[in-house]
């Protein structure tokens, strides 16, 4: 039976109409919270959902798929899980945790999604890049050769660091691990005034700090002007253990902007040890089996993978740098512990940090003996390689004459003349505060202290000594 045209028109209008009607809706994968507690929830559905993966819940809160099992996934909520109830619906976003990065960053304090948090708007225009990547391969890399300068003698002189170089800060609490770490972003304010090339970016990322640490710490930054080349990544001890977890991934994918477009920057993880507690603490709770010290199993993975990514880039791929400084906090001076032996094993060397030194007025409160750096004398400038090359050899000496000489009285005019040495070393070594130095002032001084200048001059007055010695 033939259509009539007036029949034939009608179904060619419904056929153009019916085309156009379903191309503007969208399919998203949803499933259903089957429990939820403690930050975790238990999500059944989300079948295709990828590791790592973002998911939104109907309250608005997100969240990261960690563990991807048979029945349901577990998910990571970021931030509070009281507007969550079992049954609501989750949604996958299909993007992997993701942050801002670029130079509209710099001076700004974020957390660990990358959403400012001082008050100051919104960031200006700015790249995304994921939190999570693969670190640069062998052939990407290049050899350490350039000096990363802290400002403070006792590291410069003998544990140097060299941009692209991992550098442990260890010591126990209130030791100074913070402060040798914000000393070196203050003493990049010298050099990041010459030429562009030079310049040192810094990114620090607070883990599990009081809230009025970080404050006083940006208001450091803030007053010495060395806000501008820095960004803050705050984890704070109120924030939720995901985010915690997060932190240290974020703020190195913001370093790596300046790494991966032939810039060089710094990045400083205080500290590392409250981020593993923060992952201990999500993988107990999505059941994971535990190990050593109730720590998982890829404890070791979790610091390895985010360390291996600072790195110094080949001249084929732009010459830039990552260098890292981990902290880690110690229990009582015990290195042996799990974290710390663990970072250990993949820094470049450590600068260690005793209790003992700190009470008795040595600050920085470096242990010379125990610090040790594996490729930044290479970086180390030729000048002060030269002054110092006799510097540590003596301070060894000292300590170990020195420890005998408390048991007797007379000693000869050998081991008297190495007493008095190493005594004006150590006083020559020590440094207040939030003043570092510049490299020419740290060769002249060190200088003067290696080749007897100093030896008859009473210890009380070295510092003066010093501070006329700036003048001329």
């Amino acid at each position: 039976m033939e259509l009539s045209p007036r029949a034939a028109e009608l179904t060619t209008l419904l056929e153009s109409r019916i085309s156009n009607f379903y191309t503007n809706f969208q399919v998203d994968e949803i499933g259903r919270v089957v429990s939820v507690g403690d930050g975790i929830a238990r999500v059944y559905g989300l079948n295709e959902i990828q590791a790592g993966e973002m998911v939104e819940f109907s309250s608005g809160v997100k969240g990261i798929a960690l563990n991807l099992e048979n029945e349901n996934v577990g998910i990571v909520v970021f931030g509070s899980d009281t507007a969550i109830k079992e049954g609501d619906l989750v949604k996958r976003t299909g993007s992997i945790v993701d942050v801002p990065a670029g130079k509209a960053m710099l001076g700004r304090v974020v957390d660990a999604l990358g959403v400012p948090i001082d008050g100051r708007g919104a960031l200006s225009a700015h790249e995304r890049r994921r939190v999570e990547v693969k670190a640069p391969g062998i052939i990407e890399r290049k050899s350490v050769h350039e000096p990363m300068q802290t400002g403070l003698k006792a590291v410069d002189s003998l544990v140097p660091i060299g941009r692209g170089q991992r550098e442990l800060i260890i010591g126990d609490r209130q030791t100074g691990k913070t402060a040798i770490a914000i000393d070196t972003i203050l003493n990049q304010k010298q050099l990041n005034s010459k030429a562009d090339s030079e310049t040192l970016y810094c990114v620090y990322v607070a883990i599990g700090q009081k809230r009025s640490t970080v404050a006083q710490l940006v208001q450091i930054l803030s007053e010495a002007n060395a806000l501008e080349y820095s960004i803050l990544v705050a984890a704070t001890a109120s924030d939720p253990a995901p985010l915690q977890f997060l932190a240290p991934y974020s703020g190195c994918a913001m370093g790596e902007y300046f790494r991966d477009n032939g810039m060089h920057a710094l990045i400083i993880y205080d500290d590392l040890s409250k981020q593993a507690v923060a992952y201990r603490q999500m993988s107990l709770l999505l059941r994971r089996p535990p190990g050593r010290e109730a720590f998982p199993g890829d404890v070791f993975y979790l610091h390895s993978r985010l360390l291996e990514r600072a790195a110094k880039r080949s001249d084929q791929t732009g010459a830039g740098s990552l260098t890292a400084l981990p902290v880690i906090e110690t229990q009582a001076g015990d290195v042996s512990a799990y974290i710390p032996t663990n970072v250990i094993s993949i820094t470049d060397g450590q600068i260690c940090l005793e209790t003992e030194l700190f009470y008795r007025g040595i600050r920085p409160a470096i242990n010379v003996g125990l610090s040790v750096s594996r490729v930044g004398s290479a970086a180390q400038l030729k000048a002060m390689k030269q002054v110092c090359g006799s510097l540590k050899l003596e301070l060894a000496q000292y300590r170990e004459v020195a420890a005998f000489a408390q048991f007797g009285s007379d000693l000869d005019a050998a081991t008297q003349a190495l007493l008095n040495r190493g005594a004006r070393l150590t006083e020559i070594l020590k440094q207040p505060q939030y003043t570092p130095l510049t490299i020419e002032k740290q060769i002249i001084v060190i200088y003067a202290a290696v080749n007897g200048f100093c030896d008859r001059m009473p210890l009380d007055k070295i510092s003066q000594y010093e501070k006329k010695f700036y003048l001329l």
